[in-house]
């Protein structure tokens, strides 16, 4: 049996619970400029889990803004989430150095991701992250190169109550910010369906 295979293998023979969740998340709607796809999850940060892969590309197909999204389910409640779900994602981009020198960039960053749960109405408890900024700087044969910063978040929260495709939706629209791209307009909802790798 192949890997992937063996991972829609697992997923089937998923409790119930989790399944419904899974169904959930592949009716979220996302915004058309995000290309979005069910990739394997890990497979020891909890009994079952889920994970999606997101890019935004500009017109020449270089990513702009890059994540993942991983939805972890244990039958027997946790603790530590406060719950039998727990969602952990991440995402990465490349800034102006302008941009990447400032000091609050960071901070900026953790209010855009609760602002995007907030908005989709995606209920939550328990939210904890890291924001980081990585300057890049070419030595030798790459001191031509010009200095970058990437820009890196990675979050956690507990979903609370039921529509856990809002948390998707919540976090496509935050790649689509960490890319750059101005908000969609209010009524208006866009569809890109999350295929399978």
């Amino acid at each position: 049996m192949n890997p992937q295979e063996s991972h829609t293998q697992a997923l089937h023979d998923a409790p119930q619970t989790f399944r419904a969740a899974l169904d959930e998340l592949r009716q979220a709607s996302t915004r058309a400029e995000v290309d979005i796809v069910e990739v394997p999850a890990p497979a020891k940060l909890a009994p079952y889990a889920v994970a999606m892969a997101a890019d935004v590309a500009d017109s020449d197909g270089e990513a702009r803004a890059v994540g993942r999204f991983i939805l972890l389910y244990d039958s027997q409640h946790s603790d530590v989430w406060d719950g039998n779900f727990r969602i952990i994602t991440y995402i990465r981009t490349s800034v102006e150095s302008d941009l990447g020198e400032d000091p609050l960039l960071t901070e900026v960053a953790w209010t855009w991701i609760l602002e995007s749960l907030d908005e989709a109405s995606a209920t939550y408890r328990q939210p904890g992250g890291t924001a980081t900024r990585v300057l890049s700087k070419g030595f030798g044969m790459l001191d031509q190169q010009s200095e970058t910063t990437d820009l890196e978040l990675r979050a956690s929260w507990t979903p609370a109550g039921d529509n856990l495709n809002r948390h998707l939706t919540a976090w496509t629209d935050m790649v689509c910010t960490f890319a750059g791209l101005p908000p969609v307009s209010e009524g208006v909802i866009p569809l890109n369906p999350i295929r399978r790798k």
